[in-house]
């Protein structure tokens, strides 16, 4: 069963402005079955993880553009980097819009070969796993707390009980386990081993696998809080700096999303530490070992899985708007934060996150020390479990979080 992806409208507007489309994701969040679904007939398939095509991509580059010419999807190209150089030769030649759609499940080495290869002639895509709205086949737009953005998207928004907000929290997005009767224990632990071996071990040079699980583990347990590389590097045996090189590559591999803080000169006491949020809700809980969605609601992590699945809702709805999020944290060092902060054109719209059906006027009470210190506060909110969309004051609302 194919759920259709928001990103879609994103692909099609983006195809006829570049000769190189590049979607890069997670592995498993559906990049090839988007790009097969809206391909026409005459554009061929070629995937990199067959080792023969492998083998002529990365010693034969030109001779493999011969043997196969544009259009084409090619997969996994992370594996044969050697490829983008022939790739902009071609595309300056022809000068043809949408002659190659690239994907790639690692960006920590594609990202950089692609913009010092093909600056100005690719556009980059990033593809999530599935949001809540793509699971209702809703409309998706990059979520801000405006009152008319606000009451716009809660038209034929459906209300989500608290249970089954935690099963979905708990099952995660990936589209395999929505398509059919998948036991998410099997498939996780597939995806994990899969993970080491294919990327971390092939692609990284990671020596210890079972350090870097460890290291995997150990950021899920962590999702939601400020990164400490000390501590991290502790609870596994590992050293701050090789820490802090193994979460850029969960970052890079799209599996760790690093929220920053808010600062600018005029801020000179935050803190600068950013917060971590695992970008997959269902492999954290797989990695933190908690074995069914009523465990997890009743359980110590509670309010830390749900204030990161809101949080990969609104990442999402940036992404398949091809757009980065701009999203930031604040906290200074009288401890007073606030949840989340999105910045657009010169202001900023507080947001809390609270795992509570009425959290009360003190959730915002934080939100007026952006003002002391000279920042333009738009409005805001409070993203909770809430029934109705609701006024706090003419400022802010309480947000339910199932119109996210």
């Amino acid at each position: 069963m194919y759920i259709a992806r928001s990103l879609e409208k994103t692909v099609q507007d983006i195809q006829g402005s570049f000769p190189v489309l590049l979607i890069t994701g997670p592995r498993q969040v559906g990049k090839t079955t988007l790009l097969k679904k809206m391909t026409k007939a005459e554009r061929r398939y070629l995937s990199l993880d067959d080792p023969i095509l492998r083998e002529l991509a990365v010693s034969d580059p030109a001779l493999f553009l011969q043997r196969f010419e544009p259009p084409l999807i090619i997969d996994e190209i992370q594996y044969a980097p050697q490829l983008l150089p022939h790739i902009k030769i071609y595309v300056d030649e022809h000068r043809q819009n949408g002659a190659f759609w690239l994907t790639g499940s690692q960006t920590f080495h594609l990202m950089k070969n692609a913009s010092e290869s093909l600056a100005g002639r690719v556009g980059i895509l990033n593809l999530p796993g599935l949001s809540n709205n793509e699971l209702k086949d809703k409309p998706s737009t990059p979520f801000i707390p405006k009152s008319k953005a606000l009451i716009e998207r809660i038209k034929g928004a459906e209300p989500e009980k608290l249970n089954d907000l935690f099963a979905k929290i708990f099952k995660g997005s990936m589209p395999a386990l929505y398509a059919g009767k998948v036991n998410s224990d099997i498939f996780f632990s597939s995806y994990v081993q899969t993970y080491l071996q294919r990327d971390v071990r092939d692609l990284t040079q990671v020596g210890d696998e079972l350090s870097f699980l460890r290291f995997l583990t150990c950021a899920a347990a962590r999702t939601g809080q400020m990164v400490n590389y000390a501590d991290m590097a502790k609870d596994t045996g590992i050293s701050p700096p090789t820490a802090k090189q193994w979460l850029s590559i969960l970052v890079s591999s799209g599996l760790v999303y690093l929220l920053e803080p808010y600062y600018n000169n005029a801020l000179k006491r935050i803190i600068k530490a950013p917060k971590l949020y695992f970008l997959d809700t269902g492999l954290a809980a797989y990695l933190t070992k908690w074995t069914t969605p009523e465990a997890l609601e009743a359980g110590a992590m509670s309010g830390a899985f749900f204030e990161t699945w809101v949080m990969g809702e609104i990442i999402k709805s940036y992404y398949n708007a091809g757009k980065r999020p701009p999203l930031y944290y604040y906290r200074d060092k009288d401890h007073r934060e606030i949840d989340l902060i999105i910045h657009e054109n010169d202001t900023v719209y507080p947001i809390e996150i609270k795992k509570s059906s009425n959290p009360g006027k003190d959730a915002i009470r934080h939100f007026g020390a952006l003002a002391r210190i000279g920042l333009n506060i738009g409005e805001g909110g409070v993203i909770c479990l809430c029934g109705e969309l609701l006024p706090i004051d003419k400022q802010n609302w309480y947000i339910p979080a199932w119109m996210i």
